[in-house]
């Protein structure tokens, strides 16, 4: 099967990367320069410069634009899709079906973790899609189905906008590290290690039974966790998810 990207963004590059493997990809983009830089970075894709009416007859369409950017690209497509896949955050599937002709619609939020096949992808749209849609991501990471745009809305904040606000936490703690006084290198790579072993006890533990194993009475962890609550850690984590959620929501309304 083949795919086609439209965009050529952070994004659309992280699944590129992962969809080789399994599809033939043709990105489209509006910038020759940027579609060639990347043909270098990934020789195994198709590039091709978005033209003022670009036929997407029968295509198989992964539309990776910025939301404001939509209403711009669409104008200049002609033609049917076989199926558009949106990533667009907060855009509707109504609003997508009145700019682009498409057989069947759906809305995806993967990750940009999609380029070492590792991305949390969420997904929702036709019923007819599903099994299409949920194979095409299955092979970039994990993918689930969720039967309204209003639950995609919020793993978007979650799945979607949750690496900057993980990479954020890691980053603190290499910060806090290097404070204490560990090398920079050496602190990065016990943060890499810790990220990389705590998901994989996630697989199977709840969070809360995580933190009580290590928290043992008047010891470090219990030290350290305190001043998480002390400063807020726990309600400003709530409060992000909260505020990307409601940013989705706005863009919906545009």
């Amino acid at each position: 099967m083949k795919l086609t990207i439209i965009g050529n963004g952070v994004m659309a590059q992280s699944l590129a990367i992962g969809l080789i493997k399994s599809y033939e990809v043709e990105m489209i983009g509006r910038d020759i320069n940027k579609l060639k830089a990347i043909k270098e970075k990934i020789p195994q894709i198709e590039i091709k410069q978005l033209e003022d009416k670009e036929d997407i007859s029968g295509k198989n369409i992964l539309f990776c634009v910025k939301p404001f950017a939509l209403e711009s690209v669409a104008v200049r497509l002609t033609g049917t899709a076989n199926i558009l896949i949106s990533i667009l955050a907060g855009t509707r599937l109504d609003f997508l079906k009145k700019q682009v002709k498409a057989k069947t619609y759906t809305r995806a939020m993967p990750n940009i973790a999609a380029s070492v096949l590792q991305s949390m992808t969420t997904i929702t749209g036709d019923i007819e899609t599903k099994d299409l849609a949920m194979k095409i991501f299955s092979t970039t990471g994990q993918c689930v189905w969720v039967h309204t745009e209003y639950q995609l809305d919020i793993a978007t904040a979650v799945a979607g906008s949750g690496p900057a606000f993980l990479s954020l936490v890691a980053e603190a703690l290499a910060d806090g590290a290097v404070k204490a006084g560990l090398d920079r290198h050496l602190s990065t790579q016990l943060v890499q290690g810790l990220f990389s072993g705590t998901s994989a006890l996630l697989k199977h533990s709840h969070p809360s039974f995580i933190k009580d194993s290590v928290m043992s009475p008047g010891g470090t962890t219990a030290a350290g966790y305190a001043a998480l609550e002390e400063y807020g850690v726990r309600n400003a984590m709530i409060k992000a998810i909260e505020e990307a959620y409601n940013k989705a929501c706005e863009l919906a309304k545009k």
